[in-house]
């Protein structure tokens, strides 16, 4: 079934995930802040909007991809682009933002006749290329029915809960993979200051208990120190900030989520906001100057505008 969808939203991984659905042969309207950056998508088929409102206007369904939870209030609500839904529409926000927000968004579309899903991913830019993005889902069945042309060029989706589950299932995801960053990163330094070859040391491992896709994956991206961006530092920062909160408010104590946040708060605070979340490293190597993994030099991002 062709559906008309505008994305919101195509920096690393918006991008993709557009062209995905014009693959799909889905009607694909674009809007981003960079206007640039959606000329590669316009190439290919798709339609550039002006704003927001004008991206929303005649769509069936939004799929928003956007930074923080303000940014996509702002985006949704400030710009007209809530106003501007059909009767009935479906907005998918598959940005990383609090449950709580989540919900408040939520609310406010039911209430001005559309729908929403909260259906943040997991995979990263190599993930959302492939169209094999973990999707995590809160929002009513019906809703979800509706979304899975949408969900099947994109990846996997699971219906995890009502409104904020989602995002709940999404700071779960980034517990995982923020701590086994960080424990990667002190194996393979513990190796290197040792006298060990850490990249050796990561091969020995791999096909163990100790194997998962951030040792193979972000475990090469130390070994490499290629720390150009698939996940930013920044956003790993903002999550590990939500889910802290998110314990508080539950009354539990999450030590290791903690630590880890502290990691990427000196990474962000070191200037490696837009690097790879696998810098990481470069942080626990402040710590602990002059131990480092290897003595290549660092490959990091340019910056460049959002």
């Amino acid at each position: 079934m062709t559906l008309r969808i505008a994305v919101l939203g195509t920096g690393l991984m918006g991008a993709p995930m557009a062209a995905n659905l014009l693959e799909a042969g889905h009607r694909v309207t674009v809007w981003n802040r960079t206007r640039a950056k959606t000329e590669p998508l316009v190439a290919r088929g798709a339609h550039a909007a002006q704003s927001p409102e004008q991206a929303a206007a005649e769509a069936d369904a939004i799929v928003t991809m956007l930074e923080s939870g303000p940014v996509v209030t702002s985006v949704l609500f400030d710009s007209g682009a809530a106003e501007s839904l059909s009767p009935g529409a479906l907005v998918i926000d598959m940005s990383s933002i609090p449950p709580a927000t989540a919900r408040d968004h939520a609310t406010r579309l039911e209430a001005s006749g559309a729908a929403h899903l909260d259906a943040p991913v997991s995979g990263g830019t190599v993930g959302a290329e492939a169209g094999s993005l973990a999707i995590m889902v809160g929002g009513r069945r019906e809703d979800f029915d509706r979304a899975k042309d949408i969900f099947a060029a994109l990846g996997r989706a699971t219906l995890v809960g009502p409104h904020g589950a989602g995002q709940i299932a999404k700071l779960a995801n980034q517990i995982i993979v923020g701590v086994t960053i960080g424990a990667v990163a002190e194996a393979l330094l513990l190796a290197a200051a040792a006298g060990a070859d850490p990249a050796a040391v990561r091969e020995a491992l791999r096909g163990g208990h100790a194997e998962s896709r951030i040792l193979e994956q972000h475990g090469q991206r130390m070994i490499d120190r290629a720390f150009l961006p698939g996940g930013r530092g920044q956003i790993h920062l903002k999550d590990m900030n939500t889910i802290v909160e998110a314990a508080r408010d539950a009354s539990i104590e999450l030590p290791l989520s903690e630590a880890t946040r502290e990691l990427f708060q000196e990474l962000v605070d070191g200037g490696g906001g837009d690097y790879d979340h696998s810098a990481l490293l470069l942080a626990l190597e402040r710590r602990n100057a002059p131990a480092r993994v290897g003595a290549a030099p660092d490959k990091l991002p340019a910056r460049t505008p959002d």
